[in-house]
């Protein structure tokens, strides 16, 4: 695969987390209702807003930075981080009463299972070009 096409395809997720990341700062009423909730008042909003602004921003930085600087390391790292999110889900709805979030769980796998074989693929073309 043509290394510039990777990299297209592999930074798809990092834009699709930087929208929402934007979205927390342009139209944070639209974002949380899309992640099925309200919009907080007080404190709590100014919580909501940035532990999560900052969980989208982030991801959306280190994966973006990962594949422009083809650091391997980086889209594995978000893809923990999203991984982790998914489980406590589960965690969640199985230990919490929480509605099981299954949208969200697959959408977040997904995004696992694409970061992690980008990374793999990216190692590959790093290896590649070291051999040359």
């Amino acid at each position: 695969m043509n290394p510039t096409f990777f990299k297209i395809i592999a930074i798809i997720p990092g834009i699709v987390v930087l929208q929402n990341a934007l979205l927390f700062v342009l139209q944070p009423s639209k974002v949380v209702a899309d992640l099925g909730m309200p919009l907080l008042d007080g404190i709590g909003r100014s919580t909501q807003l940035a532990d999560l602004g900052a969980f989208f921003v982030f991801s959306a930085a280190l994966i973006i930075y990962g594949v422009i600087q083809s650091k391997s390391a980086c889209l594995r790292a978000v893809a923990l981080l999203l991984g982790l999110a998914a489980g406590l889900r589960v965690l969640a709805w199985a230990a919490h009463g929480a509605d099981l979030a299954t949208t969200l769980i697959v959408a977040e796998t997904v995004l696992v299972v694409w970061l992690v074989a980008s990374a793999a693929y990216m190692d590959k073309l790093v290896q590649g070009e070291e051999n040359k």
